[in-house]
């Protein structure tokens, strides 16, 4: 089967690559589509560690072609998700109190095991979560990993119903977030980005105010839009200014949800923290429960991922697109053809 595969040099190869038989409780799928992430890059230029030779890909749609003994959970014809969270070991502190992408013994696809960029993909049965009839593959690929981290970081923000959220970065991510923000959990948006496009298309999805920290000062406009400040802010982008913004521009007892992985360390005034009550914290990607959630607003059309359609050989153009910031919602591979 042809597969991407990261290289010594940070880059991809495409490449032919046999699969060993299935296990026990491990299931066989037949790709079709795998979205391309920011982590993908951060994987392949070896940020989190060298992992040559692994098998990218982390926003993987398929079929389950084959399941192998102790398989209760899927059968042949499902259509399934090759996510981040590939595997918990299910017994932890973490795995059995609703925490479960936090278990110390994770395992990651497309990176610590092998993902979804590729032909075919081995998945761990009961960690396989089920697309809903009625949801486009394709779009559901972007739900597996972007979808599901947006959605899960606009909950854990604690805004309510009415209340101002603040969304820094609107590539792939930054959309998402809007449109759960807006169509899921009635939030008014305010949309950060120093792309013009981006808030632009920010706009036509919905959000209320949109500005650009290149020609206002992001943090005074929100306070006296507000009244005070955001109630919370979600924060995609992988620059440290904006979260240092994103701190700044809260009112007392906000939330600022980390999102983005930018490579430097964020500056944080404890006198604020303290006084204020600020609230920050880390959201990574989403449980399974989280992400059959995320599945289901998708289907009702209550989000609706932006795509554009790619095939596999492209990947490293894809990843030069990427780093250039060149791309507007999310990149697709078609792994049918």
């Amino acid at each position: 089967m042809k597969a991407a595969v990261v290289t010594k040099d940070h880059r991809v190869s495409i490449e032919d690559k046999e699969l060993r038989p299935i296990e026990h409780g491990e299931a066989l799928v037949a790709m079709e589509y795998c979205g391309v992430c920011h982590t993908d890059l951060h994987v392949k230029n070896a940020d989190f560690g060298d992992v040559t030779g692994v098998v990218l890909g982390h926003e993987g749609i398929g079929v389950v072609k084959e399941i192998a003994e102790g398989v209760t959970s899927l059968k042949v014809g499902d259509r399934v998700s090759v996510a981040w969270f590939f595997e918990g070991c299910g017994h932890c502190e973490y795995c059995v109190n609703g925490n479960e992408t936090l278990c110390r013994s994770v395992k990651n696809a497309g990176y610590t095991v092998d993902g979804g960029m590729a032909e075919e993909c081995i998945v761990t049965a009961d960690y396989a979560v089920k697309v809903p009839e009625g949801l486009d593959p394709a779009a559901a690929s972007s739900v597996t990993c972007a979808g599901v981290t947006t959605y899960k970081a606009v909950k854990v923000s604690n805004v309510k119903p009415g209340q101002w959220l603040m969304i820094s970065g609107l590539g792939g991510l930054g959309n998402l977030a809007l449109q759960y923000a807006k169509n899921v959990f009635n939030m008014k948006v305010i949309a950060v980005d120093v792309n013009e496009k981006q808030l632009a298309f920010a706009k036509e999805m919905g959000a209320d105010v949109v500005l650009n920290p290149m020609e206002v000062n992001v943090e005074e406009e929100i306070i006296k839009l507000t009244d005070g400040g955001a109630h919370g802010a979600v924060v995609t982008a992988v620059a440290k200014s904006a979260f240092n913004s994103a701190v700044n521009a809260v009112r007392a007892a906000g939330t600022v949800v980390a999102v983005g992985l930018p490579p430097e360390s964020m500056d944080l005034s404890i006198p604020r923290l303290v006084l204020d009550g600020i609230h920050v914290v880390g959201s990574l990607v989403g449980t399974r429960e989280d992400l059959k959630e995320a599945f289901e607003f998708a289907k009702e059309g209550k989000v609706i991922p932006r795509v554009q359609m790619r095939q596999l050989e492209e990947i490293n153009e894809i990843f030069d697109e990427m780093e250039a910031g060149n791309i507007q919602g999310r990149m697709v591979l078609d792994l049918t053809k």
